[in-house]
Protein backbone atom coordinates (compact mmCIF):
# COMPACT_ATOMS: atom_id res chain seq x y z
CA UNK A 1 0.00 0.00 0.00
CA UNK A 2 1.06 3.47 -0.88
CA UNK A 3 2.28 5.24 2.31
CA UNK A 4 0.88 9.08 2.92
CA UNK A 5 1.56 10.82 6.37
CA UNK A 6 -0.66 12.73 8.26
CA UNK A 7 -1.46 16.50 7.08
CA UNK A 8 1.35 19.33 8.05
CA UNK A 9 1.67 22.99 7.83
CA UNK A 10 5.27 23.24 9.34
CA UNK A 11 8.02 22.21 7.04
CA UNK A 12 9.47 19.18 7.53
CA UNK A 13 12.13 18.53 10.48
CA UNK A 14 15.01 17.64 8.24
CA UNK A 15 15.10 18.27 4.08
CA UNK A 16 16.44 16.09 1.02
CA UNK A 17 17.52 18.51 -0.99
CA UNK A 18 18.64 22.26 -1.15
CA UNK A 19 15.89 22.70 -3.41
CA UNK A 20 13.12 21.32 -0.60
CA UNK A 21 14.86 23.61 1.75
CA UNK A 22 14.72 26.49 0.05
CA UNK A 23 11.09 25.84 -0.69
CA UNK A 24 10.07 26.04 2.87
CA UNK A 25 12.00 28.86 3.57
CA UNK A 26 10.73 30.80 0.92
CA UNK A 27 7.08 30.04 1.83
CA UNK A 28 7.80 31.32 5.45
CA UNK A 29 9.13 34.42 4.31
CA UNK A 30 6.05 34.80 2.26
CA UNK A 31 4.02 33.93 5.01
CA UNK A 32 2.26 31.30 2.44
CA UNK A 33 0.47 28.79 4.23
CA UNK A 34 0.41 25.38 2.63
CA UNK A 35 -0.91 21.88 3.74
CA UNK A 36 1.91 19.09 2.92
CA UNK A 37 2.60 15.36 3.32
CA UNK A 38 5.04 13.15 3.62
CA UNK A 39 5.08 10.04 1.01
CA UNK A 40 6.49 6.28 -0.28
CA UNK A 41 8.28 7.65 -3.67
CA UNK A 42 5.94 9.24 -6.24
CA UNK A 43 6.97 9.63 -10.17
CA UNK A 44 3.96 9.19 -11.80
CA UNK A 45 0.46 10.82 -11.76
CA UNK A 46 -1.10 7.83 -10.68
CA UNK A 47 1.14 7.51 -7.66
CA UNK A 48 -0.45 10.75 -6.59
CA UNK A 49 -3.76 9.49 -6.52
CA UNK A 50 -3.83 8.85 -2.79
CA UNK A 51 -1.88 12.19 -2.52
CA UNK A 52 -4.88 13.80 -3.69
CA UNK A 53 -7.56 11.90 -1.75
CA UNK A 54 -5.59 13.04 1.13
CA UNK A 55 -4.93 16.51 0.54
CA UNK A 56 -8.58 16.93 -0.91
CA UNK A 57 -6.92 18.72 -4.26
CA UNK A 58 -5.85 17.74 -7.54
CA UNK A 59 -2.07 17.58 -8.40
CA UNK A 60 -0.63 19.47 -11.28
CA UNK A 61 1.58 17.86 -13.80
CA UNK A 62 5.26 19.92 -14.52
CA UNK A 63 6.88 19.04 -17.31
CA UNK A 64 10.64 20.47 -18.37
CA UNK A 65 10.84 21.26 -22.07
CA UNK A 66 13.05 22.59 -24.61
CA UNK A 67 14.11 23.00 -27.97
CA UNK A 68 16.24 21.08 -30.14
CA UNK A 69 19.22 23.07 -29.56
CA UNK A 70 18.84 23.24 -26.05
CA UNK A 71 18.64 26.75 -25.68
CA UNK A 72 15.20 27.46 -24.69
CA UNK A 73 13.69 25.91 -21.41
CA UNK A 74 9.95 25.00 -20.62
CA UNK A 75 8.29 24.71 -17.08
CA UNK A 76 5.04 23.78 -18.42
CA UNK A 77 2.52 23.38 -15.50
CA UNK A 78 -0.88 21.69 -16.96
CA UNK A 79 -3.93 19.53 -15.27
CA UNK A 80 -2.91 16.09 -13.88
CA UNK A 81 -5.08 14.39 -16.25
CA UNK A 82 -4.62 16.31 -19.37
CA UNK A 83 -3.07 14.65 -22.10
CA UNK A 84 0.33 17.12 -23.38
CA UNK A 85 0.62 17.59 -26.60
CA UNK A 86 4.09 19.26 -27.52
CA UNK A 87 2.67 20.65 -31.09
CA UNK A 88 -0.58 22.36 -29.20
CA UNK A 89 2.03 23.78 -26.54
CA UNK A 90 4.49 25.01 -29.60
CA UNK A 91 1.62 26.59 -31.36
CA UNK A 92 0.40 28.53 -28.69
CA UNK A 93 3.46 30.15 -27.60
CA UNK A 94 4.72 30.43 -31.39
CA UNK A 95 8.14 28.87 -30.46
CA UNK A 96 9.63 26.08 -32.71
CA UNK A 97 8.27 22.36 -31.82
CA UNK A 98 9.46 21.04 -28.10
CA UNK A 99 10.25 18.22 -26.22
CA UNK A 100 11.33 16.83 -22.72
CA UNK A 101 14.67 18.24 -21.22
CA UNK A 102 17.28 15.81 -20.81
CA UNK A 103 17.37 14.41 -16.49
CA UNK A 104 20.62 16.33 -16.45
CA UNK A 105 19.28 19.30 -17.59
CA UNK A 106 16.37 18.83 -15.03
CA UNK A 107 18.92 18.35 -12.16
CA UNK A 108 21.24 21.33 -12.79
CA UNK A 109 19.23 23.98 -13.90
CA UNK A 110 15.81 23.00 -11.74
CA UNK A 111 17.83 21.40 -8.75
CA UNK A 112 15.67 18.16 -9.18
CA UNK A 113 15.05 15.03 -10.66
CA UNK A 114 12.25 13.27 -12.87
CA UNK A 115 9.29 12.82 -10.63
CA UNK A 116 9.46 16.06 -8.72
CA UNK A 117 10.03 19.11 -11.29
CA UNK A 118 7.81 21.66 -9.36
CA UNK A 119 7.35 25.31 -10.27
CA UNK A 120 9.71 25.73 -6.85
CA UNK A 121 12.70 25.66 -8.52
CA UNK A 122 11.81 29.17 -9.87
CA UNK A 123 13.89 30.30 -6.94
CA UNK A 124 17.31 28.70 -8.39
CA UNK A 125 16.85 30.08 -12.03
CA UNK A 126 17.84 33.70 -10.94
CA UNK A 127 19.24 34.03 -14.58
CA UNK A 128 15.32 33.36 -15.97
CA UNK A 129 16.72 30.87 -18.38
CA UNK A 130 13.32 29.13 -17.92
CA UNK A 131 10.14 30.54 -18.95
CA UNK A 132 7.32 29.45 -16.49
CA UNK A 133 4.08 28.31 -18.45
CA UNK A 134 0.92 27.91 -16.87
CA UNK A 135 -2.53 26.30 -18.24
CA UNK A 136 -5.10 28.38 -17.67
CA UNK A 137 -6.97 25.11 -16.01
CA UNK A 138 -4.48 25.23 -13.90
CA UNK A 139 -4.65 28.94 -12.80
CA UNK A 140 -8.45 28.67 -12.18
CA UNK A 141 -8.13 26.38 -9.54
CA UNK A 142 -8.51 27.70 -5.90
CA UNK A 143 -5.57 25.00 -4.95
CA UNK A 144 -2.45 23.97 -6.41
CA UNK A 145 -1.24 20.80 -5.52
CA UNK A 146 2.60 19.69 -6.41
CA UNK A 147 5.71 18.49 -5.34
CA UNK A 148 7.79 19.56 -2.67
CA UNK A 149 11.48 19.60 -4.60
CA UNK A 150 11.53 15.88 -3.80
CA UNK A 151 9.26 12.43 -4.71
CA UNK A 152 8.36 12.20 -1.37
CA UNK A 153 7.01 15.34 -0.09
CA UNK A 154 3.75 17.15 -1.68
CA UNK A 155 2.14 20.57 -0.78
CA UNK A 156 -1.58 22.14 -1.30
CA UNK A 157 -1.28 25.95 -1.61
CA UNK A 158 -3.63 28.30 -2.85
CA UNK A 159 -3.01 29.22 -6.52
CA UNK A 160 -3.25 32.58 -6.24
CA UNK A 161 -0.64 32.65 -3.89
CA UNK A 162 1.55 30.59 -6.48
CA UNK A 163 1.00 32.90 -9.03
CA UNK A 164 0.79 36.64 -7.22
CA UNK A 165 3.12 36.06 -4.09
CA UNK A 166 5.74 33.15 -4.70
CA UNK A 167 6.61 33.52 -8.52
CA UNK A 168 6.98 37.62 -8.98
CA UNK A 169 9.52 37.02 -5.60
CA UNK A 170 11.12 34.23 -7.51
CA UNK A 171 11.19 36.97 -10.50
CA UNK A 172 9.22 34.88 -12.73
CA UNK A 173 6.13 35.96 -14.21
CA UNK A 174 4.55 33.21 -15.85
CA UNK A 175 2.87 32.90 -18.86
CA UNK A 176 -1.18 31.62 -18.99
CA UNK A 177 -1.79 29.96 -21.70
CA UNK A 178 -5.24 28.03 -22.83
CA UNK A 179 -4.37 24.61 -24.65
Amino acid sequence: MFFVSDIYTIPPEKFNSKLQRETYSVLQKLSIPFFRVETDEAITMEDCVLINEKLDMKMVKTLFLCNRQKTAFYLFITAGDKQFKSKDFSNVLDISRVSFAPAELMESMLGTKIGAATVFSAVTDSDNNVQIVIDKDVADEEWYGCSDGTTTGYMKIKTAQIINNFLPYAGHIPKIIEV
